[in-house]
């Protein structure tokens, strides 16, 4: 059995039953933070409760980032963040649960999620600029390179 679909199985199921408590309403998707558009294949957002789960990362041990150390494509994410898009992806500029805890917490709809592009990548890819507060805005992002399993805040 391919351990990334085992895996994946975990966490859907995971978000299913974590959906039975106050918020039990909404679908399994959306409790755990991702798209409803998610490509297959690639882990869901809630895959980042286990580190959080193991401490591996704890709100406020974030790491810290300049712009110029980013890939150039995140460069290119965050001025179109400010520009208001167009973005590349439909699944662009969706809400961010936050649902692992690894950013600092803030009330529902206060995060959301953009593409960073991988060269050579037939899809999305990993990489992701997760920002807060009002859209346009960027002094409140973070850098993920491995699908929000960890987050560095990307200084201004």
């Amino acid at each position: 059995m391919n351990r990334a679909w085992a895996f994946s199985c975990i966490v859907a199921l995971s978000a299913i039953l974590g959906g039975c408590n106050k918020e039990g309403s909404q679908n399994a998707t959306e409790a755990s933070g991702a798209s409803a558009s998610q490509a297959p294949g690639q882990p869901a957002q809630g895959a980042s409760d286990t580190h959080a789960a193991s401490g591996a990362q704890e709100t406020g041990a974030l790491g810290t980032v300049t712009k110029a150390q980013l890939p150039g494509e995140a460069a290119e994410t965050l001025r179109l963040i400010k520009a208001g898009g167009p973005f590349p992806f439909g699944e662009d500029g969706v809400l961010f649960r936050n649902s692992a805890l690894l950013l600092p917490k803030h009330p529902r709809g206060y995060y959301h999620t953009y593409t960073v592009r991988t060269p050579g990548s037939t899809d999305r890819g990993q990489r992701r600029i997760v920002c807060g507060g009002p859209r346009k805005q960027t002094g409140d992002c973070y850098y993920t390179d491995d699908y929000y399993a960890s987050f560095k805040r990307i200084a201004e």
